[in-house]
């Protein structure tokens, strides 16, 4: 029954297990990527967040809308 679900009697191929640790490795890196690349844009936001215009308007001493 296994040789039926491999689809051929020899055990698995090498190519194939190859392939699956190659994608596996690929996914990892990709995974770590976008773990830094986070990390960077929330350091970003952060520096945003403390030189945005909206934060240096005082409220106090906002100027009347026209009518």
């Amino acid at each position: 029954m296994a040789k039926a679900l491999l689809g051929y009697v020899g055990g698995p191929d090498p190519r194939m297990l190859s392939e699956m640790r190659r994608l596996q490795q690929r996914v990892l890196d990709l995974e770590s990527e976008l773990t830094r690349m986070q990390a960077e844009n929330d350091a970003l936001n952060a520096v945003a967040d403390e030189h945005s215009l909206l934060s240096s308007i005082e409220l106090d001493q906002r100027e009347p809308a026209l009518t």
